[in-house]
């Protein structure tokens, strides 16, 4: 498999997750440069994933359009441009336009990027390389906080996002010398009534989960944005029923292997998108620790997760997806369930342990999950299910974050006191419930599914679109 490609995608990949969590430890310190408080700034974190919400559906319509490669390029260059907005704002609402700016690039890197790697490799090869792009997501998140800590309390925050334009600028000069060239394909006017109200029901679930619990907004703005958003996603149901080309072709859920990667893959990400939000709470504030120690500390899975990329192909090609993802999914969720027995006594080299295995596990599973999202998708429908899964990975990730925080706020309110270390055990708990349920998705999957991508066994499911089974079937 050439490497390269993926390689090249995962480091503008890395650069926006990174990014995209390293915020959060420099917000005192960008708060007092913009006279503002750091609640407030959390309207700038909100801002970024409304504008992925809003942008991401047209991605693929996008990349068809205008070539996938010169969409990705493009959305370089917009994220570079964000950041440099980001570095240079005075005031809140300059950085709030700004990281919405940010959001727009990011919004195209991440699907188009994907996009691009599925139609460059073959579907024999699909699995190693989406492990190489999995690491991105897995890695950026952890290791974001304590080089987030690091930049602001040696430098300055403003670097925070200005080490994206060298980073930028060497990614699309990769992209320009070594992607495949990518053709504009013919493609039906843009769906805008779609656009709309696809835009409306994501980003007013994200916005609403994101801002529920915000001391600096009410909640009932929160619980209004949300209905907003539901009210507008069953609208958008009812229009790509008529419409002839809808932005979100939702016929693809149809197909069992599809519809079972994404639904139990959003499932699990509640839970997972709950622990980055969990872990360094826990630490700070149940064990007391800095936040680069609690940084330090939860980066093993970073290692782990990149660790697993060298066996993964090879333990599909051995199990097969159904298999591997409904006993990934339970061990994962075990993982996340035993952090919740953590104390400030247990040794550090068991902690470290369990969270080198949690990192070994997720990765597997989200390389599989990802991959088997086309293992059974045309050619010519790879850009349809591409937003699909991005919007669907977006708001499952919101939800886990909002879910954690829920958790937190109703155990509290019941004790009636601040937060505790047995309030951090109890919303490990729930969330590690919810994702060992994503397994029961994988369990409706058949045996020899995706067989054609991860090799295993012979290949005897047709990989055409079938009719969705009924409970009973």
């Amino acid at each position: 498999m050439n490497r390269t490609i993926p390689l090249i995608l995962a480091v503008a990949l890395f650069m926006e997750n990174m990014d995209s969590t390293v915020i959060a430890t420099s917000l005192p310190a960008i708060a007092i440069d913009i006279r503002t408080s750091p609640i407030a700034l959390k309207l700038a974190l909100t801002a970024y994933l409304v504008s992925l919400a809003i942008f991401i559906p047209i991605s693929g319509w996008m990349a068809d359009r205008f070539g996938a490669k010169n969409i990705f390029r493009a959305a370089i260059a917009v994220f570079i441009v964000g950041s440099v907005a980001c570095a240079f704002s005075g005031s809140l609402p300059a950085f709030v336009v700004s990281r919405f700016l940010q959001g727009i690039g990011g919004a195209m890197m991440t699907p188009v990027g994907r996009l691009v790697l599925v139609r460059a490799t073959p579907k024999s090869d699909l699995v190693a390389a989406m492990s190489w792009l999995t690491v991105p997501a897995l890695v950026g998140p952890l290791v974001g906080p304590p080089i987030g800590g690091f930049i602001t309390t040696y430098f300055t925050w403003h670097w925070i996002f200005l080490i994206n334009v060298p980073i930028g600028l060497v990614g699309i000069w990769l992209a320009t010398r070594f992607l495949p060239e990518t053709e504009s394909m013919e493609t039906p006017p843009l769906d805008f009534i779609g656009f709309v109200l696809s835009g409306l029901a994501a980003s007013g679930v994200v916005f609403g989960l994101s801002v529920v619990s915000l001391p600096y907004l009410p909640p009932a703005t929160g619980f209004t944005t949300v209905g907003v958003g539901l009210l507008s996603g069953a609208l958008y149901l009812m229009h790509a029923r008529r419409a002839k080309n809808p932005l979100l072709a939702l016929e693809l859920f149809r197909n069992q292997v599809f519809r079972s990667s994404v639904l139990g893959g959003s499932l699990f990400r509640i839970g997972i998108g709950a622990v980055p939000f969990l872990l360094p709470l826990m630490f700070q504030i149940g064990f007391g620790l800095t936040p680069f120690q609690s940084g330090m500390i939860t980066f093993v899975s970073a290692v782990g997760a990149i660790g697993m990329k060298f066996v993964t192909a090879l333990i599909f090609r051995l199990a097969g997806f159904r298999r591997v993802l409904i006993v990934g999914s339970l061990v994962a969720a075990a993982s996340i369930a035993i952090y919740g027995c953590f104390t400030p006594q247990t040794p550090y080299v068991l902690m470290l342990a369990i969270l080198l295995v949690g990192g070994f596990i997720r990765s597997m599973f989200f390389t599989g999950v990802n991959a088997l999202s086309y293992a059974e998708v045309s050619a010519e429908d790879t850009s349809k299910a591409t937003p699909i899964t991005a919007v669907f990975q977006q708001l499952s990730i919101a939800l886990g974050v909002a879910l954690a925080g829920g958790i937190l706020e109703v155990s509290t309110s019941i004790h009636g006191g601040s937060l505790t270390l047995g309030d951090f055990h109890t919303a490990f708990f729930i969330v590690a419930a919810v994702s060992a349920a994503a397994s029961l998705s994988f369990m409706r999957l058949a045996p020899d599914a995706g067989n054609a991508v991860s090799g295993h066994g012979r290949l005897t499911t047709p990989k055409t679109l079938e009719p969705a089974r009924s409970p009973g079937e």
